[in-house]
């Protein structure tokens, strides 16, 4: 039995995979979309609590990780927050701007797939879901890949897999392994945005904390970002603290700042000379949450007045207060992790096409490739853009 034929095969259903689907049977391509989970788009889905945080109008390359920072720029610059946008009005999705370029559904994230979905249907694209794909050659030219249909073939192959986060919604390595079956190198792969944890007297002093929330800045080396942190049962997590983890290992100075906008020393002193008679406890509640204010004046001071601390006492209070003495022991992992960090080399990856350096007709998109995005849209508009990259080239 003849094998079916078609231009181009995308395996992986997610966000790059449609994106690419649509852009290439637009431009006539026969396109077949192969997805192993039993509907696509399941991140785009679950993101943004169920509104999708669908893209950031402030996107730039700044934004992004990769061992190659230059590798970003041209897709970014070719399909921008704005064509996007542009699609989503097309297909009149009402959405608001959340905070700092982060742009939402009004109703439901389901708008986004299904706009998707009907971007390839109107192109004719196929999309097979609930089908695994148990092996890939490489012909001369073209591929061949066997899968839950039987036997297809194309003449381009796209890697739309995505990464190894959240794997109860499917996640696989399965990018990785046909990426090193044709000779790709990977950059190791790790969790990224990504809530951290502890262990010991770190857990045991703040675990019961769980739910407290307030603003802090961050800061590996020279990286920082102020915004919310959260305290869960398990450790750190909220906004800051999933920026920073993907740019923490083990082993690094995590500092975390709980009065980002305030003088520490000088707001004890000054409350010192106004309030000598309150408690330390008190006082720090005017700044941070009441219960955590209390758990660190338990651990940190005691219940004298204002009146009876040194300066220097209050100088090694603000030193806590602004470079918390807290040392996560390590990530939740891939089980919660937002995106995968690492990844296909994008040195052995054409920038503007995302086609293999090493075999011609292989493309490569989305997480799946060493590019990863901050909190905020920025990885669904990597996937737009690098889609639509691969979806013109092809």
């Amino acid at each position: 039995m003849t094998p079916e034929p078609f231009d181009v095969i995308i395996i992986g259903g997610g966000a790059a995979g449609l994106m690419c689907a649509a852009t290439a049977g637009q431009r006539g391509k026969r396109v077949l979309l192969i997805e192993h989970s039993n509907r696509v788009g399941k991140k785009i889905l679950m993101s943004g609590g169920g509104r999708c945080n669908f893209t950031n109008t402030g996107t730039t390359p700044a934004h992004f990780l990769s061992a190659n920072p230059h590798f970003c720029k041209s897709a970014l610059a070719r399909y921008t927050p704005a064509d996007f946008i542009a699609l989503v009005k097309k297909h009149k999705i009402a959405f608001h701007e959340k905070e700092l370029g982060q742009l939402f559904c009004d109703e439901s994230s389901k708008q986004i797939v299904a706009m998707l979905v009907a971007e390839c249907t109107n192109a004719a694209v196929r999309i097979e879901t609930s089908c695994s794909v148990t092996s890939v050659v490489a012909n001369s030219p073209g591929f061949t890949a066997t899968c839950s249909l039987g036997v297809v073939q194309s003449a381009a192959l796209v890697i739309a897999s995505g990464g190894l986060s959240i794997p109860a919604m499917g996640a696989s390595g399965f990018g990785y392994t046909i990426a090193t079956q044709f000779a790709h190198t990977l950059l190791p792969t790790r969790a990224g945005l990504v809530p951290l944890t502890l262990t010991g007297s770190h857990l045991t002093h703040y675990a019961d904390l769980s739910g407290v929330a307030l603003p802090i800045c961050a800061q590996v080396g020279r990286t920082q970002f102020s915004n919310a942190m959260l305290l869960t049962h398990r450790g750190l997590s909220g906004p800051a603290i999933l920026q920073i983890s993907s740019y923490w290992q083990a082993g690094m100075d995590l500092q975390i700042n709980l009065l980002p906008d305030i003088d520490g020393l000088d707001f004890l002193l000054r409350s010192q000379r106004e309030r000598p008679a309150a408690e330390i406890k008190t006082i720090l509640a005017e700044q941070i949450p009441k219960r955590l204010a209390q758990r660190l004046a338990e651990l940190y001071a005691d219940q004298r007045p204002m009146r009876q601390y040194s300066k220097a006492e209050l100088s090694k209070l603000a030193e806590i207060l602004t470079h918390w003495p807290l040392v996560p022991s390590g990530t939740e992992g891939y089980r919660t992790a937002e995106v995968t960090l690492g990844g296909v080399d994008t040195t052995e990856v054409s920038s503007s096409t995302m086609e293999s350096k090493r075999v011609p007709g292989l493309y490569f998109i989305g997480e799946v490739l060493d590019v990863t995005g901050h909190l905020g849209g920025y990885n669904f508009q990597w996937a737009w853009a690098s889609g639509h990259a691969a979806g013109l080239a092809l």
